[in-house]
């Protein structure tokens, strides 16, 4: 497999790394967190799923006085008890920085919050960026999705057989793991149910009916996948507009390439025949928005109306209003929802991000934009 920098991440990494005594990467397996903190030049490894490190720090505080430097600890919710430890070390020493790796984990999240209050960052990593990646990966970008085994596959078929894998251990080794006590199958089988609700408006008792449980139990495995970084739950903005607004959130599969599978979709020439193409690709530009934004999930929204005014991301910034709307068209003009929702949020810009490659302008204030051209950090 092909060897690629992340050099954003890295930055962001390390410039908390400078600051904080302890930085958390978080974010779902097999993202890169382990290759991504060995480049950040650790001076001390341990590794929670390697039985001599794990037998090492059985007497932690005895183990970790001696080090100094960046000292980085791998799957650490296998061990939680290590929080505690950490805490005083951050309090007694200073010379000495620790980077903590865990596959998504709420507990992990909660324990560490806990405990480390005010001495620990949050970094949250998923798969590769679009500006990580050479011109022969970025081809295969949207069906493969983001993840590096995934999207650095031999061929399509070799990916695809990847992600199958990805989600039958997710759903049978790692939910465990977290303590979520939710058989492999039923997870699976929901899983692939809501991949079919993907870029649209979540109806959790229609949910309900179709599974055959109740929409609390629903709302309870949509909490666990939103959880473990494997959907994003993406709510209204609510604005005194005087108009009916839609207040439950849009449900979206975080990565492009395990959508593609939970759909059984198994090469490129299959998705652009597919019905769910197009939301298939709003939901792989928006999260690169998202990620170009460095916003927190609770920071972005979409905007809509009973009325038909809607508007896929929006989000507040230095006292505005921004905007964004995907659309897999060839050139996409301006529509009558696009102006009313302007209008109702006196949107600064709108950005109309297709996958074409000439940008130009529908109005003053919206701008159509290719997906290529999105900023690593966006600019205003």
């Amino acid at each position: 497999m092909k060897y690629i920098e992340r050099h954003l991440d890295k930055e962001e990494i390390l410039k908390r790394i400078s600051y904080f005594p302890v930085t958390a990467i978080i974010g779902p397996r097999q993202s890169g967190k382990t290759t991504l903190a060995h480049m950040l030049n650790p001076d001390v490894v341990y590794d929670l799923e390697n039985p001599a490190d794990v037998a090492a720090l059985e007497n932690p505080v005895l183990q970790l006085q001696r080090t100094k430097g960046l000292v980085v600890i791998d799957e650490i919710q296998r061990k939680p008890e290590l929080f505690t430890t950490l805490r005083f070390l951050c309090d007694t020493r200073k010379d000495v920085r620790f980077c903590i790796l865990g596959s998504a984990s709420p507990d992990l999240i909660k324990k560490s919050s806990e405990t480390l209050a005010g001495r620990v960052s949050y970094y949250v990593l998923m798969g590769f960026r679009k500006d990580d990646l050479p011109k022969d990966a970025l081809q295969h970008f949207h069906f493969r999705g983001s993840f590096p085994r995934s999207l650095l596959a031999p061929d399509d078929a070799m990916s695809n057989q990847w992600r199958k894998d990805y989600i039958k251990t997710y759903c049978e080794r790692d939910l465990p793991l977290l303590g979520i006590r939710i058989t492999a199958y039923t997870m699976h089988k929901f899983w692939q149910m809501l991949a079919h609700y993907h870029a649209n408006i979540i109806n959790y008792s229609e949910l309900g009916r179709s599974f055959g449980v109740s929409d609390v139990t629903i709302r309870h495995y949509i909490d666990i996948l939103a959880g473990t970084f494997m959907v994003r739950l993406l709510h209204p903005f609510y604005a005194n507009v005087g108009k009916r607004l839609v207040k439950r959130p849009k449900v979206y599969i975080r990565d492009s390439g395990i959508l593609h599978t939970l759909l059984l979709i198994e090469n490129s020439e299959q998705l652009y025949r597919h019905p769910k193409v197009g939301a298939s690709w709003e939901g792989f530009a928006l999260e690169a928005v998202c990620r170009a934004l460095q916003k927190n999930d609770e920071e972005v929204f979409f905007y809509s109306v009973q009325s038909g005014a809607e508007i896929d991301l929006v989000w507040q910034h230095d006292g505005s209003m921004w905007g964004c709307e995907f659309k897999f068209q060839d050139a996409p003009v301006k529509t009558k929802s696009m102006v009313n929702a302007v209008q109702d949020l006196n949107l600064k810009k709108l950005w109309v991000i297709y996958p074409g490659s000439k940008e130009y302008n529908l109005a003053e204030n919206i701008v159509v934009m290719p997906f290529e051209k999105i900023p690593v950090r966006w600019i205003y």
